[in-house]
């Protein structure tokens, strides 16, 4: 192992060679993964910068970051060529800008982050070496708790608990972080301190709904046994001299989510009440309607005094909001109404519960669900509060923990999944090792597949839910053929079907005098960089004698270069901003200069003390010699050339008359200067020479080493020493004199690489057919590089093509409609309308086995609905009753008849379709 001091700060990874670098770190990484235990520090690490330095380390094999290995398995990944060395750790992507964010939460990670996708967690020996070597941040630290059923799972705890505390009677408030392991009797100290009172007078209660739900009394009962979630409300009372509370008005709560009046009920009109649930109802929710629903009554009178109405029609009890719960709601409500889960649930199924195991949650995930079911199809139609079952659901899946909106389907996969585990009727799983086709009858395989797949899972989810694929895999190269026959739970249908996708650049030409042009190329979603360069370099009509520099540009500097042409062109997401620049061709003694703009940030009311310089605009690349030494007139020079299509003449000449008596006689040490004078006539030569004296004034010129700024050099022709790497940073100081020089609007703000907006949501609206979502799903097309195939008869990975069939349908068929793609920063809805069969949906000619002899139809009953974007948007859920055979619109707690022609709109998301029996109104018993 390479001698270097592991985590000192002095350690610098300068003479290593990649190689070097990555036995280290896989060494420090195996022995801390196997040491890691409960207190233990781990640290996130921006995925793109890991993905980065992985690459860097590994180059001679592709490489893939995403599969679930270990952390010392990265560092046996590969990248695939010769790799320049990482910059400084960057985890910007992991937190809050501030400028852009609620103030409260600078320095917070965002709330949505997921390891594999946006970051890695390191174990502290490994973070302490990467930082010494590139330095950078920030520095986000994380416990090891314990976890899992048992508690002996070991878990870093990435998002601690964030709580509220309300300090009464004096309504002060401060929201703090505290591990879920941690006590009682830790918070109530902290509230103390933080509140600066008297330990012995203040008591904190459990305010969830603003309303006193438990007292906190048990001191060593730990927040997770406590079931406290994020974002919740913690009550600190502070109690008079007497141990009274001067705000004992306030009435706790019972489990069932009355208070002990019986006269008073919680569903308070909130229009009429100051208190809130924690996270909001939606005063407004009636806005995610408009142009969509027709009859919905405002929210405010579906907010009344719940009635229990004595003989009424089961399985119409609505489900109270939480506080943005509607996703959860929704999806509870179409899994209650399918009729399989009512009987089974309201039938005695804990004997199959399966208490032993270890993927499941030891029943109580079932047996918190059946609970509800039992309560939702009870006679009556009060609204239910569903805390116990979000409390379990949180402990279970703390991605769905707090208060924030969240999907639907992926809540219904996880509830679907976890109940299939607590039910599974095997309770001890044989390992089965799966034939491969090898040429064999696909009836024969299929059933092999199938049977070894219920030989360990076997469970109600299993038998109503669960269908079979055909998966048809071909090698490119030597046409190996492999079958293979998989379970699927659902259909996730896609909404677009375009094998290619738009992505707009700004190009910046090394022309003089031409401004930066956007152009916008569309490039197969399977591409690679060197596709999407070759394209640039069609559309922008290239010389021979230039080449192309891809970059990311992100608040305002050069984020990466795209310098290896296979990175995937999935890692470019829609709201990046993407710069390509024209230069000649470069060579082992040419050095890349980049210009980057600062200028100062004044707030208001604060001239006396300006905030520091910062970057401003978009940065400008340019090409630099070796050869010859390097000087501050030939910077200058450069620069002038960056900034010459920007140039306003007139200010230019106005200000070449106020100056050619002041400005001293130089050296002409710049570029093209002392040619071009030889070459020119008198007046010319006197006029390019004076307007360049004129610029040069202004110029105010640093220059990056090791991070920090150091000034050129007063001596214009001395020349400057160059760092070893093949970039150089240049920064210029933008100044109200340059400002009126140089116009550089357009530099201001870079496209996004596609924007989304009216334009593409019109084209987006047009009526989709249900059937050529189905068929997109099943066309055969190659894989993305990033999951390429093992071809065993190669022996390397292949991009093979992959073609999926319909091979065995459930009796129940879930259809998920990929309303949702997914950029870095935020989400983008489709709203297009899919028409939809309600009735005899016909899948019988999508099934590749031919010997099945019945039709494969089914009836729509049930399905949920998204209105709104995704911050702020809200779930429904229609359902048709089968007995009374009508539908019903269950707006959270609000239950109302809905026309069977209003079923089908734009906001349908998740379909439940039943198999079709042969009586007439399709309910299977």
């Amino acid at each position: 192992m390479a001698e270097v001091s592991m985590g000192s700060s002095g350690s610098s990874s300068t003479d290593l060679s990649p190689e070097e670098e990555r036995v280290f770190i896989k060494e420090i990484a195996i022995a801390a993964e196997s040491n890691s235990k409960e207190g233990d520090t781990f640290y996130l690490i921006a995925q793109r910068w890991w993905h980065e330095w992985i690459e860097y380390v590994n180059q001679d094999q592709p490489c893939n970051t995403n599969d679930g290995s270990s952390l010392s398995e990265h560092c046996d990944s590969a990248g695939s060529t010769t790799l320049k060395k990482p910059s400084m750790i960057d985890n910007s992507d992991l937190i809050y800008d501030s400028a852009l964010e609620d103030p409260s939460s600078a320095g917070e990670i965002i709330d949505t982050l997921q390891e594999g996708r946006d970051y890695v967690l390191l174990p502290q020996e490994v973070w302490n070496q990467l930082h010494s070597w590139y330095g950078g941040g920030p520095t986000l630290a994380r416990r090891v708790i314990s976890s899992g059923l048992s508690q002996t799972e070991l878990a870093v705890e990435v998002y601690p608990l964030r709580l509220q505390l309300l300090l009464m009677p004096k309504n002060d408030q401060s929201a703090i972080r505290i591990s879920k392991k941690e006590t009682i009797r830790e918070l109530h100290r902290r509230a103390c301190e933080i509140f600066d009172l008297n330990s012995d007078h203040v008591r904190i209660w459990d305010y969830y709904g603003h309303q006193k739900y438990s007292l906190m009394n048990d001191l060593d009962k730990t927040l997770d046994d406590a079931n406290l979630q994020m974002d919740q409300d913690i009550l600190v009372e502070v109690l008079d001299m007497n141990g009274a509370a001067s705000n004992a008005h306030i009435q706790p709560l019972h489990e069932n989510g009355l208070v002990d009046e019986d006269s008073t009920s919680i569903l308070i009109d909130p229009s009429k009440s100051s208190l809130t649930v924690a996270g909001g109802f939606s005063s407004n929710r009636n806005a995610f309607r408009s142009g969509g629903v027709e009859g919905s009554q405002s929210f405010d009178s579906t907010y009344t005094t719940g009635v229990t109405t004595r003989g009424s029609t089961a399985g119409l009890t609505g489900l109270l909001n939480l506080g943005n719960t509607c996703f959860m709601n929704s999806a509870i409500q179409c899994l209650v109404h399918t009729p399989e889960f009512a009987s089974y649930f309201q039938d005695d199924y804990h004997q199959e519960i399966n208490w032993q195991n270890p993927l499941g949650m030891v029943g109580e995930l079932a047996l918190a669900f059946g609970d509800l079911l039992r309560k939702l199809w009870a006679p009556g139609r009060t609204p239910i509060a569903p805390r116990p079952f979000k409390a379990k659901l949180a402990r279970f899946a703390p991605q769905f923990s707090g208060y924030n909106q969240h999907d639907s389907q992926e809540l219904l996969a996880f509830l679907l999944d976890g109940l299939h585990e607590d039910l599974n009727r095997v309770k001890h799983k044989p390992y089965i090792n799966s034939r491969d086709a090898d040429g064999r009858p696909d009836e024969e395989v299929a059933d092999e597949f199938w049977a070894n797949h219920i030989a360990r899972n076997d469970s109600i989810i299993v038998d109503v839910c669960q269908g079979q694929y055909k998966s048809t895999l071909v090698c490119p190269i030597c046409n190996k053929v492999s079958v293979t026959f998989d379970p699927f739970m659902y259909l996730s249908l896609p909404l677009q079907f375009n094998t290619t996708r738009a992505i707009t650049v700004t190009v910046f030409s090394c022309d003089k005098t031409a401004l930066p042009s956007t152009i916008t190329v569309n490039i197969s979603k399977q591409g690679r960089c060197r596709d999407l360069m070759q394209a640039l370099t069609n559309a922008c009509s290239l010389k021979q004698s230039e080449e192309l520099k891809l970059a990311e540009i992100r608040n305002n500097l050069v984020h990466r270069l795209f310098e290896d042409p296979l990175i995937p062109l999935s890692s470019i997401k829609d709201d990046d901003h993407l710069a390509a620049y024209k230069l000649s061709k470069s060579s082992e003694n040419t050095v890349l200069l980049k210009l980057v703009l600062r200028r100062r940030d004044q707030k208001a009311g604060e001239r006396e003390n300006p905030v520091q310089l910062k970057p401003y605009g978009t940065p400008l690349l340019s090409l630099a010699s070796r050869e010859n030494a390097l000087t501050k007139g030939k910077i200058q020079c450069i620069v002038e050339n960056l900034l010459s299509p920007f140039r306003k003449e007139e200010s230019i000449m106005s200000e070449k008359g106020k100056s050619d008596s002041s400005i001293p006689e130089r050296r002409s040490a710049r570029l093209n200067n002392s040619e071009e004078d030889d070459k020119s006539g008198g007046s010319r030569k006197a006029k390019k020479s004076s307007t360049s004296e004129v610029i040069a004034s202004k110029l105010s010129l640093q220059l990056d080493e090791n991070n920090k700024t150091v000034k050129l050099p007063d001596n214009e022709a001395e020349a400057i020493k160059l760092p070893p790497s093949a970039t150089v940073t240049i920064y210029l100081d933008w100044t109200p004199e340059l400002a009126g020089m140089y116009d550089i609007t357009c530099l201001e703000g870079l496209p996004e690489v596609l924007k989304y907006g009216p334009a593409t949501k019109k084209a987006r609206s047009e009526p989709l057919s249900l059937y050529a979502c189905l068929e997109a799903f099943l066309r055969e097309e190659p894989l993305v590089p990033d999951e390429m195939w093992f071809c065993p008869q190669c022996n390397e990975r292949r991009q093979a093509s992959k073609k999926l069939d319909l091979w065995r349908l459930p009796e129940v068929l879930v259809i998920h409609l990929k309303r949702f793609s997914y950029s870095r920063s935020m989400k983008h809805k489709l709203e297009t309308f899919v028409n939809f069969p309600i009735h005899d949906l016909d899948l019988t000619k999508y099934v590749a086995n031919k010997n099945l002899s019945q039709p494969q139809l089914y009836e729509l009953y049930a399905l949920t609905n998204h209105y709104g974007g995704m911050g702020s948007g809200h779930y429904t859920a229609y359902i048709k009753l089968l007995e009374e055979n009508r539908w019903y619109n269950f707006d959270d707690s609000h239950i109302s008849h809905i026309n069977e022609d209003d079923v089908k709109s734009g906001a349908a998301y998740v379909l439940f379709y039943r198999r079709k029996s042969d009586d007439a109104s399709g309910n299977t018993k």
